[in-house]
């Protein structure tokens, strides 16, 4: 089995297109990859952003932007439980931005939250010092990728539903899928909402240390056929609003067919570019086999050359892909690639290799010792 490593050494030439393939195979379905979870990550950015290990929302919701108002017993019935020990609210309101720079309305998204500075929605982009400021009547934070598409700049005046707010802050970590959030605190948010009543549209629960949440959550959820509200931990929820705008909405399924695409478009010039590599030793295949080598061997030599020309394309399209990503990040551009959604890419990129390797196996069939003496 070492003759496929030698042959590679010797003959690198010859398999270099199939490896540049692969690595350009790799390179697409990563940044397709990376471009989907990126994008689709923003609808659970308010669950991501923030700490809090459950959430209470309307029975049945799919995304956060999905939600409606809790009646008043989700409350009262979240603090009697003895391992909760904060519950906070959360109040969504879609808005119209007008003002800045001459732009026209633009679809806003406005979050009311706890200014405390150990709140728990957005803890994780929102310091206490933006909280503080967001205290000011009026006051609210936007993502700094943002600005531009509001025309504003922090110190800002606007107006968001007819009534007038003042950007005091923009940080990093806000961006949504669909529109543009907004924090505010839940005084500006009620402000702002046109609709009545002043129930929240979600409640985040802290759990003292080393309570179960899973065992918390089933306690907390009502009974019955129609119950008033449901409880679901945080990365259940952040989960389920991935999958509804992945696989239930048509960008996300636009997205996905994308991505098949770029893996078929990558099988397809890899196993060319390894068929040929193959095709071009067909005279060395031919002399291994009239000194005795038997074709079941060969067969392995052709396979242990396509995962070797795969790993080394995966490690190409990895490097590359890393100084791509980079760049994205650093322009805003929404991406994002977690252990698994790479161990993922990775073995699709070499079951691309070894399909390849299959498929040029054919051209052993032409590797006859006969031929040696045309």
């Amino acid at each position: 089995m070492g003759l496929a490593r030698k042959t590679l050494r010797y003959e690198w030439r010859r398999f270099l297109p199939a490896a540049l393939a692969v690595a350009f195979a790799g390179l697409l379905v990563l940044v397709q990859a990376a471009l989907v979870l990126g994008v689709f990550a923003g609808a659970s950015v308010y669950v991501t952003a923030s700490r809090g290990e459950l959430w209470i929302g309307y029975p049945g919701t799919q995304s956060v932007d999905l939600g409606r108002p809790l009646p008043r017993q989700a409350e009262l019935h979240a603090r009697l439980d003895p391992d909760v020990v904060r519950v906070e609210a959360l109040r969504w309101v879609e808005g119209d931005w007008r003002g800045g720079s001459g732009r026209g309305g633009v679809s806003v998204y406005v979050s009311g939250i706890d200014t405390a500075p150990q709140g728990l929605v957005f803890a994780r982009v929102l310091g206490a010092a933006e909280r503080l400021a967001l205290r000011e009547p009026g006051a609210v934070i936007v993502d700094s990728a943002d600005l531009d598409k509001l025309g504003a700049v922090p110190g800002t005046q606007a107006e968001i539903n007819g009534h007038h707010v003042r950007v005091v802050g923009a940080v990093r970590g806000l961006r949504a899928l669909g529109g543009v959030n907004v924090a505010a605190s839940l005084a500006t948010a009620r402000a702002l909402d046109p609709s009545p009543g002043d129930e929240p549209s979600y409640l985040v629960l802290q759990l003292r240390a080393g309570a179960d949440a899973t065992a918390v959550a089933a306690r907390l959820q009502p009974r019955g056929a129609n119950p008033p509200f449901a409880v679901w931990g945080s990365e259940e929820f952040a989960a389920r609003a991935v999958r509804f705008w992945l696989f239930d909405t048509g960008a996300g399924l636009g997205f996905l067919f994308g991505a098949l695409l770029v893996a078929l478009v990558g099988a397809v010039i890899t196993s060319q570019a390894l068929i040929g590599a193959v095709g071009g030793n067909l005279r060395e295949y031919a002399t291994l086999r009239a000194l005795g080598v038997g074709l079941a061997d060969l067969r392995r030599i052709v396979l242990e050359q396509a995962l070797w020309v795969g790993g080394g394309g995966l490690v190409l399209a990895v490097a590359v892909g890393a100084l791509l990503l980079a760049l994205a990040d650093a322009v805003a551009v929404p991406v994002a690639v977690d252990a698994g959604g790479a161990a993922l890419v990775a073995a699709l990129v070499l079951l691309v290799a070894l399909g390849s390797g299959l498929l040029a196996m054919r051209s052993l069939r032409r590797a006859d010792p006969i031929t040696l003496l045309r």
